[in-house]
């Protein structure tokens, strides 16, 4: 709504920057001015971020401790020096946390959040304001590449927090829609019986953007496509985020809402990482992160345009530093400069996430992150996987956590499963390890039957 981004724009973010000291627009404003730099500005300034990193990081974190009087001796590039840092898993991240949380730091600052474990297992660490409001304003600089500004209205097609009860759940509604000019709708609960009143929310709120998972705005674009119906309100655009886009999916949204398509990358564990400029390509924010994509087997560096394991070092995170992290994604960087006149560097391919999507008992469809947001609440597992045979038969492969394992939290999942999918019969395994997908990705959520194996009601 106008009225509400004017204020959101004009009277909140000023007085958050007055009284709370946010200062996601300084940095915005920074991002905005180096995206006009010279390749040799740029990669100057991300390699004297790095090196503030890297000094940093070897006398204050215990991790990294041991790598300290070589730094203090050493002569080389930083971004040299950063190869003799061994690569750091997500397993052995989750094993050491506290190995990478900075000496003395005040625990007022640490910003605890956790990973969905699309990648194997979910993961626990901290941030700052400072790292949060970097990734902020990476994100705005990006969705302002396609005239899209801070207090715009967007419908998000994404997951309702389940851990929150009724009062504040209203409360995160309230704040979502108010504070943020935002309305959410389930993306576990998209069904194409309901379709008439998505889209008559999404009409009388008028966004000026979507946001979603790339799988749920692809199955409301298919239920559109499938009845003829449009959406039949401009949007500047349709952001997918959070999993791999794929080419019929794009083809299949851009002609549902008649919208360009822009394409987010980032991790809740690596920030927002690259957006999609106009001209159609992946723009990586080397101001906030150095990238390097290495061999899987060798991990030796590889050449630009060679697809490889993505290393990400954020450059902001100084109360818990991970150097050369795994985020589990297969990348290619790209030499190329881009038409767009944008200066920051291109990424050629992204191999992230693929969740997909269930189907109820009653036709509806649910996104298979639901079902990570139940385990991510559940101390009893270290990760798991849900395939979907048919409608009515589930497998479901469980990894335990020793030390806290407790019997209820199968019972737990189990409910939140057939909450969601109905009468299902579900197969339950517990198994040492669930291996990954020949990408990286560990795929928690499968499906293997077709959509249109429950007909929907008229």
């Amino acid at each position: 709504m106008p009225v509400t981004g004017f204020l959101i724009r004009n009277v909140q973010w000023p007085l958050m920057e007055r009284l709370k000291e946010n200062r996601t627009r300084h940095y915005l404003r920074d991002l905005q001015n180096a995206q006009g730099f010279s390749q040799e500005q740029l990669l100057d300034r991300q390699r004297q971020k790095l090196g503030r990193l890297l000094q940093h990081a070897v006398h204050k974190v215990p991790a990294f401790a041991s790598f300290a009087s070589e730094w203090d001796t050493s002569r080389i590039p930083p971004e040299r020096f950063l190869q003799r840092i061994p690569i750091l898993s997500k397993t052995h991240f989750r094993l050491h946390a506290d190995d990478y949380v900075t000496k003395g730091v005040n625990s007022a600052q640490l910003i605890g959040n956790r990973t969905g474990g699309s990648t194997g297992e979910p993961t626990r660490f901290y941030l700052d304001r400072i790292a949060v409001e970097h990734y902020e304003a990476a994100r705005w600089l990006g969705l302002s590449w396609h005239g899209i500004q801070i207090g715009d209205p967007s419908v998000m097609i994404w997951g309702s927090p389940l851990e929150l009860n009724q009062q504040q759940a209203k409360r995160y509604r309230w704040k979502e829609r108010w504070l943020k000019n935002r309305l959410l709708l389930s993306a576990y609960e998209l069904d194409e019986r309901r379709l008439q009143t998505h889209l008559t929310l999404i009409q009388r709120f008028r966004p000026a953007y979507l946001y979603g998972y790339a799988s749920a705005l692809h199955i409301l674009a298919e239920m559109m496509l499938n009845r003829g119906w449009t959406i039949g309100i401009p949007l500047k655009g349709v952001v997918s985020t959070a999993e791999s886009l794929h080419e019929h999916q794009r083809k299949a949204i851009a002609e549902a809402f008649q919208a360009p398509i822009i394409n987010e990358y980032g991790a809740r564990d690596g920030g927002i990482i690259a957006y999609q400029c106009p001209a159609g390509r992946m723009h990586a924010f080397s101001e906030n992160c150095f990238l390097e994509v290495v061999d899987p087997i060798t991990h030796l560096p590889l050449y630009p345009g060679e697809s490889g394991v993505l290393l990400v070092t954020d450059l902001h995170n100084t109360v818990m530093p991970r150097l050369r992290y795994q985020l589990g994604d297969v990348v290619a960087l790209s030499p190329e400069l881009c038409s767009c006149g944008i200066s920051y560097p291109l990424l050629n391919t992204i191999v992230g996430r693929e969740d997909d999507m269930f189907i109820s008992q009653n036709g509806q469809y649910v996104h298979g992150h639901y079902f990570n947001h139940i385990v991510r609440n559940l101390e009893s597992f270290r990760t798991f996987q849900l395939i979907q045979h048919e409608p009515q038969s589930l497998s479901l492969k469980l990894v335990k956590e020793p030390s806290r394992f407790h019997t209820a939290d199968e019972d737990r999942l189990l409910a939140g499963i057939r909450m969601a999918l109905g009468e299902v019969s579900v197969q339950v395994a517990y198994v040492d390890q669930i291996p990954p997908t020949g990408s990286g990705k560990f795929r928690y959520a499968i499906r293997e039957c077709p959509l249109k194996s429950v007909q929907p009601l008229e």
